[in-house]
Parts: C-alpha cells; structure tokens; sequence
C-alpha cells in the first residue's frame, strides 16, 4: 500500500498526481497559430511512490512526459510516464525500492544493480528519434505519437559511455550533435567522455578527458570550433555515497572550471580555465572569435539547490540563488588560465529559457527566459501564499542592445521554461514564444503562446488543461517532419 503521509511536503498544486492523461481537443482561448504543425513536448519529475527518504532530491522522481500537439489551430495533450527498468520495478513491488539521488548504496537489496535513471531532465529530437534524457543514464526512445516508453538506446552500440548529458547540442549547420556523460569510468568517477554523432545517429568521433575534481557537469556550450565545458562547487566521493548521502554536495571552498576543447580533438587537447565559484548550471550559446571564445550563461552565485546541503554543514545562502545572465570571454593566445566576466542584466532570471536553435553555433541577439518583476502583482487572496516565489514573467533579453522586453503573465500565474519557435523563413528572434504556466488560483495549467517579437503586448492565445499539467523540467519544439507523426 501506498503511504502518502510521505507526500506531506507537497500538497496544494504541487502534491503528486500519479496519473496520465489524454485530452484530444484541448480548450482554447485567443489565437492559436494555424502555421504551427509539431508538438510541444515536456518532460519532468513525478513522484510515483513517495521518496524513499523525506529529505530525497526532487530531481530523484519518476519521468513524466507529456506533449501538446498543433495541428491546424488545434491542440491535443498526452502525457505518460517514462517505463524505465526503475519505474517496471517499484510498480512490480508496489512501492519505491531506490534511494537517495544517485546513490545506489541507499537502495534496498532487491534492486542492486538495475539501472536507477528516471529519465526526468529533458526531452529531445534527434536523427528521427524522440528521447527522454537524464545525465544518470542512457537515453530512453519515447513514441512520439502514444508517448510510449521504447527503450533504451545506446546509438547500436557505438556510444560507448554508460551515461549520456541531459544537454547534448546540435550544430545548426551541420546538424551533428556533440554528447558527452560525467563518471564515465564508474560512481564518483573523474572520467568524461565526449562523442560527435552525426545527423543520422552515427557516432563518427570520440574521446575521454578526466577533471580537476567531479563536479556536476550538467550542461555544455558548443561553437564552430570548440566544446565548452563548464562545471563548479558540486562535490561527490566514494566516500561520501558510501556514508549513505546524497550523491551531491556544495562545497566552498572550491574554484569554478571551464574546459574548453577542440571539436574533432582528444581528451588531452583540452585547455582548462579557473574562476570564482559560481553555480554553473545551464548555458544559453557561445561563439569562436579569431582567438576568443565567448559565452553567454545564466550562472548562479552560489548553490541553487537547497537538497544538496553544503559539506561544511552551513545552512543554505537563498541570497546567492540568483542566477545573472553572464558573458564569459576566454582568451586561447594567452596564457592567463582565467576569463573576463560582465553581467549583461541586473534582472536575476531563470537558469533555463531559450535561443533560436537555428543560429546555435554563432554569434545571437536574442535570449528568452522567466524572471520574476516584484513591481507585478500576486494577488495572494485567490493565488495562496506564493508571493515573491513566482515566475511572473517572460523576457527577451537582447544581448546587442542591453534592452529586455518582458510579458506578464497573470497575478496567480507561476511560468515554467520558455521555449521559442522560429518563423519559417523569418530572422533570428522571429517567432513565438509558448511555454506552461501555473494557475493557482484555479489548479490547473495553461499553455501560453506569445509573440516573441511583442512579448509586451501579452499572450496571443492560450491553451487551457482542466487539471495541473505534469511537472516540467526542460520542454522542446519539434516540427512536424522532424519525427513522424501521425
């Protein structure tokens, strides 16, 4: 039986759902644009068994994928759990069986040795293919029509790492992708490997490079020329797991690092830079000039995650939980092992947004992500004691000008993660601009769908699910032609 006395931490909105939904025609209000043809797919984290431990990681629940698919002025969502040999077990047992976040040493004997990913971080499109990605494992194929989970995939076999990144990047000209997976030689491993894999899933190159401490590496950026590979304070250790903690700690003490190799080179090619410690989570592009690489990255100044305690037992500094869209410029003609650092915005953002995808590899005007402006009202009557928590807002950040353009999305609305789909034929930036909010005031979600050239005049049109939609870490656009849809 079930205990949700577990679950107590998560009630209102937020409290688990366990449940999977098919809407065939979805609620709308406004316009909902008759050129988009593709899907909107989310994935995330739901518990479908409580935590195993109360103080666990969010970030350790079960995949939920879900989709809303476009079609002439319609919509359709769908929305499924990710069946991974984790998920098949704990439903086996009737309750959960695994431990804390990515350490197998916390789970019970009946699971030791089956693979742990929930395959909760991302959803992605590539060579025909729709995978659930999480960077604890290999990527899990989803049918883009049901949302069935396929399998695990491991490219024929010719990706020869036993974890593959959340955030592998595809280069807009050449359409191959680069991936890599942290621990690469084993739990609490210092080994990364990195592969190029070509647009029909090939994998043409690969190598292996080892770090100046392991860290979480959970995001790269990607040039013509060279793959940036940031990571900061997050610690781990044989010892640590075998103590039974969290796989994850912050430690203080530490310096950031940012590596940057050669595409096409060896492990050993790599050139390391040392900075100030920041929370190197996500990154928004790069780009190669003459001997410069430059950056644009919504880093933290401290540790963001609360559940991931720091080593010295300090409690958790909210203060430095703010993210700052940040340009990094690294110069490879000199020796100095440092890089140059501006904030490009006083606003704190949301780690996570959006880019125009076409123009991934080169020099871009334009970022999208979630804010939240204090100036906007929460009405707390109707919403509930939220204030101040809140994603409010969307913002355009243009990176060129130093000018932002925002929309508001409601006075009881929260927003996930962005995501920005370009104009067939129309520039960089040219496009809309849609992404979940969080009704509290009556418990349900909304997709929202903006002009991302006048964000200021608001939502153009809106998706309506009559129940809280599954919750979302990272969503993608996928055209219709790019999978095969129905």
């Amino acid at each position: 039986m079930v205990d949700f006395s577990k679950m107590k931490a998560a009630q209102g909105f937020f409290a688990p759902q366990r449940f999977e939904a098919d809407v065939l025609d979805c609620e709308t209000s406004g316009s909902i644009p008759t050129e988009l043809d593709g899907a909107f797919v989310r994935l995330g984290g739901e518990w479908y068994y409580p935590p195993k431990f109360d103080n666990d990681a969010i970030l350790n629940s079960d995949g939920h994928i879900s989709s809303f698919r476009f079609k002439n002025g319609r919509v359709s969502y769908k929305s499924r759990f990710v069946r991974t040999p984790r998920f098949e077990a704990n439903l086996k047992a009737g309750g959960q069986q695994f431990g804390y976040y990515r350490n197998p040493y916390t789970d019970d004997p009946a699971v030791q040795g089956l693979d742990r990913t929930v395959a909760n971080t991302t959803p992605f499109a590539f060579a025909g293919r729709l995978m659930a990605l999480k960077e604890d494992g290999l990527p899990h194929l989803i049918d883009p029509n049901t949302l069935a989970t396929v399998g695990r995939w491991n490219f024929g076999g010719k990706y020869k790492g036993p974890h593959f990144t959340a955030h592998p990047k595809v280069d807009s000209d050449t359409g191959e992708m680069i991936a890599y997976g942290n621990e690469a030689n084993g739990l609490a491993g210092d080994e990364v490997y990195v592969a190029t894999i070509d647009k029909k899933g090939r994998v043409t190159h690969d190598t292996r490079f080892t770090v100046p401490y392991v860290s979480i590496m959970h995001d790269i950026a990607l040039t013509e020329k060279h793959i940036i590979f940031p990571f900061a304070g997050y610690v781990t250790s044989s010892e640590r797991l075998k103590a039974g903690k969290i796989h994850w700690g912050w430690d203080n003490s530490k310096e950031s690092y940012i590596g940057i190799l050669p595409r096409g080179a060896e492990g050993k090619d790599i050139r390391w830079f040392r900075g100030p410690l920041r929370c190197m989570m996500h990154t928004f592009h790069a780009r190669t000039v003459g001997d410069k690489v430059i950056m644009e990255a919504p880093f933290y100044d401290g540790n963001f995650f609360p559940f991931f305690t720091n080593v010295d037992n300090s409690p958790w500094d909210r203060t430095k939980a703010k993210g700052y869209l940040r340009r990094l410029t690294f110069d490879l003609s000199s020796k100095h092992d440092g890089w140059t650092e501006e904030i490009l915005f006083p606003t704190p953002i949301m780690d996570i947004g959006a880019i125009d995808r076409r123009y991934l590899t080169r020099d871009q005007r334009y970022v999208f992500t979630g804010f939240t402006d204090l100036s906007k009202p929460f009405n707390v009557a109707q919403g509930g004691n939220l204030q101040g928590r809140v994603t409010n807002c969307y913002g355009r950040f243009d990176v060129k000008a130093g000018q932002m353009v925002s929309m508001f999305a409601g006075e009881t609305h929260s927003l996930a993660e962005a995501c920005f789909i370009p104009r067939k034929g129309g520039d960089e930036g040219s496009g809309w601009l849609i992404g979940v909010a969080s009704n509290f005031a009556e418990m349900r979600s909304e997709l929202l769908i903006a002009d991302a050239e006048r964000l200021a005049d608001g939502p153009i049109g809106r998706v309506l699910l009559p129940f809280r939609a599954a919750p979302q870490v990272h969503g993608t656009w996928v055209e219709n032609g790019e999978l095969p849809f129905a």
